[in-house]
């Protein structure tokens, strides 16, 4: 009886999350392919005709007017301004998160606590100090500027890093300290195969806000030099009188890389949730 009652509550529950889930899914991929539909649309059928209609016939004429409004540039200098900042994340996000969860020194729990808290300041509160401190270094609207307020680590990544590497057994470094290595050998040999997972799910949260950052470019960059993909895109609106269809096309072209990066490495992200939580 008691098989019977759970069999049935199995059925029950499956009838009614999945088609939650499936509602969910809806919802969330609706609004990217009506943008894809959109972005392969003509400017005249979008205007004259339902924006649910299908394109007849599908054009990359709007791709093409990204390559002429120098979109091209802003995807690169996005990709040169992400790859820096993901590597400056994890090198210092990195050591900070060692010292902070295995070396002994004093105030060590005191200073990670205050610089976590800045985790409640606002990102906006910083834009104006940043902005005076970059225009005073004489960096503004230059590449360094776009990559120095976040190179150097963030309080949630040093928060995450710590936090995992104090689940690392004690006795492989101790075992690493006993072979004679120091502690740059303990990180690179020790703690970083074993944290994989966590260091690919970090890099993944950092490529995505940094491709995704707006407010920032918009503020200490001008002109088309360092513009990034966001501040183009917001851009297109009013240069071409809010031809929507370019906008889609330039918007589509911004997420397919995070899609893609999603799909290669989603299984590392699966994996360090798992890792983490039987941890």
């Amino acid at each position: 009886m008691t098989s019977y009652k759970r069999a049935i509550g199995c059925i029950a529950s499956g009838v009614v999350i999945y088609p939650a889930l499936l509602v969910g899914a809806v919802v969330t991929l609706v609004p990217f392919g009506l943008g894809l539909l959109t972005s392969i649309t003509s400017a005249r059928q979008f205007n004259t005709e339902s924006p649910l209609s299908l394109p007849t016939p599908p054009t990359l004429a709007n791709y093409f007017g990204l390559a002429e409004a120098g979109f091209g540039r802003a995807l690169v200098v996005t990709a040169l301004v992400t790859a820096v900042v993901t590597v400056g994340q994890l090198t210092f996000s990195v050591l900070a998160g060692y010292a902070f969860a295995r070396l002994e020194f004093r105030g060590r729990d005191t200073l990670f606590w205050l610089y976590v808290a800045t985790l409640m300041v606002p990102a906006t509160v910083m834009v104006v100090p940043l902005y005076l401190m970059m225009a005073e270094a004489g960096l503004r609207n230059t590449f360094w500027a776009l990559v120095l307020p976040f190179v150097f680590g963030s309080p949630y990544a040093i928060f995450l890093l710590r936090e995992y590497f104090r689940t690392i057994p004690d006795d492989l470094i101790r075992a690493a300290r006993i072979d004679g290595a120091n502690t740059m050998d303990v990180i690179f040999h020790v703690v970083l195969p074993a944290s994989r997972p966590i260091l690919v799910t970090l890099a993944l949260i950092t490529v995505v806000s940094q491709w995704n950052n707006f407010m920032w470019p918009l503020v200490i960059t001008s002109g088309d030099t360092w513009r990034v993909l966001t501040v183009a895109t917001a851009g297109l609106q009013s240069r071409y009188d809010a031809q929507w269809t370019l906008v889609m096309a330039a918007t589509t072209v911004a997420i397919v890389p995070l899609i893609g990066l999603f799909v290669v490495l989603g299984r590392h992200i699966v994996r360090s949730i798992i890792v983490t939580g039987l941890k």
